[in-house]
């Protein structure tokens, strides 16, 4: 399964990957509409996270076991048969954050404007998720997982 992998040496906390993926996940898909226009604003599936010098992004690692699966009541969350990707189909989702409880790495969170889970879905439908595509210094890489 293909997967996103950050190589922190490089990310220079520029949140240009954030930047995409709100407006990937946007109604217009416009980023000056997205930003000045659409209310509530999308959140970021992605999270840019700073120490000091160090930054690192962080979104889904869509894990092979994932506890989110296992926690879900309803089975909104669940695994792409073609892709591996784990996802979250909002039309089951009902809130009870469970997922965000469970999640080791933090990267599930509310939606910014339902009561629903918000998670990187690797852009589906993309040949390459848009944070990856639009990172400047490439310090995010979609390839295939080694574990």
């Amino acid at each position: 399964m293909k997967r996103i992998r950050i190589d922190e040496k490089y990310c220079m906390g520029c949140r240009l990957c954030e930047v995409h993926c709100i407006v990937q996940h946007s109604k217009t898909k416009n980023i000056l509409k997205t930003y000045m226009g659409e209310y509530p604003k999308p959140a970021p599936r992605i999270l840019v996270e700073e120490k000091g010098y160090i930054t690192f992004a962080l979104q889904c690692r869509h894990c092979e076991d994932a506890p989110c699966l296992d926690a879900c009541m309803t089975g909104a969350m669940y695994r792409d048969k073609e892709t591996g990707a784990v996802l979250c189909n909002e039309d089951k989702c009902v809130g009870c954050w469970m997922c965000i409880m469970v999640c080791p790495f933090g990267v599930i969170s509310r939606s910014s404007d339902k009561k629903i889970a918000s998670k990187c879905d690797l852009c589906m439908g993309e040949d390459i998720p848009v944070c990856v595509k639009n990172c400047p210094n490439e310090a995010l890489k979609y390839e295939d997982s080694k574990d």
